[in-house]
């Protein structure tokens, strides 16, 4: 485990949360939830049949967990209502909102949305578009936040660059194609997000394959454009750009190719101009560093909710159940 998710864990058991997790009829849901309790950093909940949840989880120990079936309980006509109220005006009904609430995602969503929980982690078996549209059509964005992005926190074993090998890299799991405008929002959220989660002050890159002019072309214009919008908006945070990665963490190329860059080489939040990098980088850090990668995690959502990749591990889940839980803690 990395100093960081050890930070983040210590800092849920402060202050413990409840988390939903609604995809219980997957095995690693139900060890992940084990984990969780034996480390005791937060209440869980899980969504589904108890019977079936029971057969599946063997040996394990989850009997601190609670147990919610949507079709058998009392809360259902309540939270299918106050789903109809929120979408009525989307041509929702009565009916079709009672359909809704029988789906496990959505009832987590709704727990969140009634006070039931403090936030939701699911994608194990879902994508990520079914695992976030309960949430943007019940929660909605955040009052101070225009667009709701994804980053992956990256822990780079053995690593002199970032902050003592902590990383935000943003957007590698949501937004597919950002414009100037949306890539200067996910700077500024991922710098909050940064200085929330890790504790430590923010150094945004904004990355491109130029450095200060190096290449001239629409792409670089982008994100030149996006650096000046960022900065005007949080002129108090440490933003920079167009720079090419080396010239963003390595001290030494920065000298050479970015010497008047602020951030000296020591950027430890990278904002890539769109998905295909953001998602490849990560992708490629994570097997060729050997790095630990938590995400992708949700930021702007008015209140948690946090995707896993498929190919999750039970662990990954425990992570990013820890994460929610400190996002919870720092929204309160």
């Amino acid at each position: 485990m990395s100093q960081f998710l050890e930070r983040i864990t210590q800092r849920a058991k402060e202050n413990k949360k409840t988390i939903v997790l609604p995809e219980s009829t997957d095995i690693r849901t139900i060890k992940a939830t084990a984990m969780i309790l034996e480390q005791d950093f937060a209440n869980i909940v899980l969504v589904g049949e108890e019977d079936k949840i029971n057969e599946l989880k063997g040996d394990l120990d989850i009997s601190r967990a609670i147990i919610v079936n949507p079709k058998t309980s009392e809360k259902f006509e309540d939270y299918a209502k106050a789903f109809y109220e929120l979408r009525k005006h989307k041509g929702v009904t009565i009916e079709k909102a009672r359909e809704i609430m029988q789906d496990p995602l959505y009832w987590g969503v709704m727990m969140v949305k009634m006070g039931e929980a403090d936030g939701m982690v699911a994608g194990a078996v879902n994508s990520t578009a079914n695992t976030l549209r309960p949430a943007l059509q019940i929660l909605k964005t955040a009052p101070d936040v225009k667009l709701v992005s994804a980053f992956f926190v990256m822990c780079v074993p053995d690593c002199e660059y970032g902050h003592n090998g902590t990383f935000i890299y943003a957007d590698s799991g949501l937004v597919e194609n950002p414009d100037a405008q949306e890539l200067s929002e996910i700077a500024v959220c991922s710098a909050k997000t940064f200085k929330g989660l890790v504790e430590a002050e923010p150094k945004v890159a904004m990355l491109s394959y130029s450095s200060y002019g190096s290449a001239k072309s629409e792409l670089v214009d982008k994100v030149i454009e996006a650096t000046r919008l960022a900065k005007e908006k949080a002129p108090d945070i440490l933003i920079d750009g167009e720079l090419q990665v080396d010239a963003a963490i390595v001290p030494e190329i920065a000298k050479s190719k970015a010497a008047a860059s602020p951030l000296k080489g020591e950027a430890n939040v990278l904002v890539f101009p769109d998905l295909n990098v953001g998602n490849i980088a990560y992708k490629l850090t994570q097997r060729l560093a050997k790095a630990e990668a938590y995400g992708p995690i949700t930021q702007g959502i008015a209140k948690p909710v946090n995707d896993l990749s498929r190919g999750c591990s039970a662990e990954d889940i425990v992570g990013v159940v820890a994460i929610t839980s400190v996002q919870a803690n720092i929204k309160d």
